[in-house]
């Protein structure tokens, strides 16, 4: 089945909203298809501002109703507490929100953007889709993140070309306790790293000292700059480490 054909017969329902290439090509295609649909985002301290800047940025170049839920997801100690399969405790605390609002507005089906490239074994999020009943169109018709990347250019979308991005909470060492002062030095950190110039990379907590890892195609420059993003991160961490390894830890 193609995803053209999955929405022609489901034709009315909600998506899990996040604007990263997985779910902005969903709506896409689902709006293409003239399906139902409406958009929800969960806005919480997990995700930076510039995600939402940019669900909002796509929603309206695809044509499609947004609505926003604010989330205190700190406010669940499962999740504050950042256990190894905080992911799931988080998930469940978004979709219970987001199929909740859906349902008031008459949507009885929710998806999401899981796509057919997502180990289940390495995303417990993925066992509270079940739980909550959320469908996963792009997952069910067999499309991989190479897959959905070349539709996507295809499509004129925007984020086509958009870095993979894991969640604020992602930077925090399993078993440390999330705090919202920990999250917006990161958002900051990052903020500051992208408007040098980077664009694949995370900025990770190690005590009160920073891990920068850079993916490989701006590895050498971040190694040449070392110094320069030093200086610009040293407000927030007492140490900054380039890690040495071309690559992101996902």
């Amino acid at each position: 089945m193609t995803i053209e054909e999955y929405f022609e017969v489901n034709n009315k329902a909600a998506i899990a909203f996040s604007g990263g290439v997985d779910s902005a090509y969903l709506l896409y295609a689902a709006v293409k298809a003239g399906a139902d649909v409406k958009a929800y985002y969960v806005r919480s301290a997990f995700q930076p501002e510039f995600e939402f800047r940019d669900a909002k940025r796509v929603a309206e170049t695809v044509g499609c109703g947004l609505k926003v839920i604010e989330a205190d997801v700190l406010s669940d100690k499962m999740v504050a507490s950042n256990p190894k399969d905080r992911c799931y405790y988080c998930k469940q605390h978004i979709m219970s929100a987001i199929t909740s609002a859906a349902a008031e507005d008459g949507y009885d089906t929710v998806c999401d953007g899981t796509n057919a490239s997502d180990d289940a074994d390495d995303r417990p999020g993925l066992r509270a889709l079940g739980e909550y009943g959320i469908r996963s169109p792009l997952r069910e018709c067999g499309l991989t993140k190479a897959d959905i990347r070349k539709a996507s250019k295809e499509a004129g979308l925007p984020t086509w070309n958009k870095p993979a991005y894991a969640c604020l909470a992602t930077r925090i060492l399993t078993g440390e306790t999330i705090t919202e002062e920990k999250l917006c030095r990161t958002e900051k950190a990052e903020s500051i790293m992208f408007h040098m110039g980077f664009r694949d990379f995370r900025v990770r907590m190690r005590g009160n000292s920073a891990l920068v890892q850079i993916e490989e195609s701006q590895h050498a420059d971040a190694v040449e700059h070392e110094e320069e993003i030093k200086k610009a991160l040293s407000e927030l961490y007492d140490e900054i480490i380039i890690d040495g390894s071309p690559r992101i830890s996902r």
